[in-house]
């Protein structure tokens, strides 16, 4: 027990000491700073480029009640030939050119209406285009029908259901976007915690082979102490340095929007945001949000985080370091690396495309329950409210998996760890187990 307390401690030690490692704690939440900074400020300039669309309308009827905005403006073409309108759209270096033909009916100039342009422009771009044009032309045909337009709108009703569970509790649709923004985060940054530390564990246990100092190590220490020593040490590594790029992340967005003015909550998409005040109506988005927060089983959450990380990210540091011990270079892992990604990202899929459709299906539920996934998958299950039965079992067998997974990685460990210049097989891998 004494010689695994030194080895967390050397292990630890010695990637907080390692320059790549200093440098990337401090640089990488720099990089991921400006990033987010340079996407927000491309998409601020393509916002402020007003796009110029030409309109040629042969009925006379429609081009007027077409509103530009901040970013989008119609230029009304009148008097020409749709050969001259092309021509000075294209000379112009308007975005597009929209025709209205003369048709015998109102549903005739639906199914002709044609937009020209240079190149092909953004699938948004249409479909507002679409929506925009898809209503003049039904309260126009509304019109020609007889219809009186400002007694439809008044007998309009908007239905916003309220939602409510069996036993009386209230909830929304915000409340639902809320449960997949937590749910997707807590089940990514696991997946992407596993990936980058357990390839520091399988990049460690390469190095020392290489250098023989194994060799040295071995003698005085057993392998299983040895392999589990590394995977603890590099944990907490990976924890300091995690630690750190939210402290320094936090400072660096401070002290950007004090110089730029813009806060974390002005950066919404348009799509969040017409989504948050169509749910909202006349309330505050941001109370609301708040509120969906705290309906959220928190506690629950933090400490099935906790179990569930752990767990995961042992059973998966097992087989990474079992990966480095077989190998003398980076470069002969890419077979074995493979099957191990194969279940993480199947989890990662399972979480975005089924549990946020169906959290409490079949295949969600399945996918909870076995192990290699189960730490994504029950992790993104849990904001929609998992029987507390489940997460214990699902529980239970990931730690019995990560048992036998440290057992079958320090077997593996036990003899890879000394074999040099020869490429294993999965055939030759199974065989050690024997040994």
């Amino acid at each position: 027990m004494n010689h695994l307390k030194l080895i967390i401690q050397r292990e630890y030690l010695s990637k907080l000491r390692n320059k790549a490692f200093i440098i990337m704690t401090f640089l990488s939440p720099m990089f991921m700073v400006a990033l987010v900074s340079a996407i927000f400020y491309l998409t601020q300039m393509n916002k402020a480029d007003v796009k110029v669309i030409s309109v040629l309308d042969d009925t006379g009827v429609f081009a007027n009640q077409l509103s530009s905005s901040e970013s989008l403006k119609y230029i009304l073409l009148n008097d020409m030939s749709l050969k001259d309108a092309q021509s000075l759209s294209k000379a112009q270096e308007n975005l597009g050119l929209l025709y209205f033909p003369k048709e015998e009916s109102i549903k005739s100039v639906a199914e002709h209406i044609k937009f020209y342009s240079e190149s092909s422009p953004s699938v948004q771009l249409i479909a507002d285009l679409e929506n925009e044009v898809q209503s003049i032309l039904t309260e126009e045909n509304l019109k020609s029908q007889g219809y009186d337009l400002n007694k439809i709108e008044r007998l309009r009703l908007n239905v916003n259901f309220n939602q409510e569970t069996y036993s009386g509790e209230k909830n929304s649709k915000i409340d639902n976007i809320v449960k997949l923004i937590f749910g997707g985060g807590v089940g990514y940054l696991l997946f992407m915690f596993i990936i980058i530390y357990g390839n520091m564990i399988m990049r460690s246990v390469i190095e020392e082979k290489t250098s023989r100092v194994i060799e040295i190590i071995i003698s005085s220490v057993k392998p299983f102490q040895l392999m589990f020593g590394k995977i603890i040490g590099t944990t907490l590594a990976g924890i300091t340095q995690f630690v750190i790029w939210i402290f320094l992340g936090y400072v660096l967005i401070t002290i950007l929007s004090v110089f730029t003015g813009v806060t974390p909550t002005m950066v919404n998409s348009d799509a969040v945001s017409q989504g948050l005040n169509a749910v909202a109506n006349q309330n505050n988005p941001a109370t609301l949000i708040f509120e969906s927060v705290l309906k959220l089983p928190l506690l629950n959450l933090a400490v099935t985080f906790i179990l569930f990380f752990i767990g995961g990210y042992l059973t998966y540091s097992a087989l990474y370091a079992a990966v480095g011990a077989s190998v003398d270079n980076e470069t002969d892992t890419q077979q074995f690396v493979f099957p191990i990604l194969i279940p993480l990202i199947l989890s990662v899929y399972v979480g975005f495309f089924t549990v946020i459709d169906d959290p409490h299906g079949q295949i969600s539920t399945i996918f909870s329950f076995i192990p290699f996934t189960s730490p994504v998958v029950m992790l993104m299950r849990i904001p929609f409210g998992v029987p507390i039965w489940q997460q214990i079992v699902s529980l239970l067998i990931l730690y019995v998996t990560f048992v036998f997974m440290v057992w079958v990685g320090a077997k593996v460990y036990r003899v890879g760890i000394l074999m040099y210049g020869k490429k294993p097989t999965f055939k030759e891998i199974y065989k050690w187990l024997k040994y």
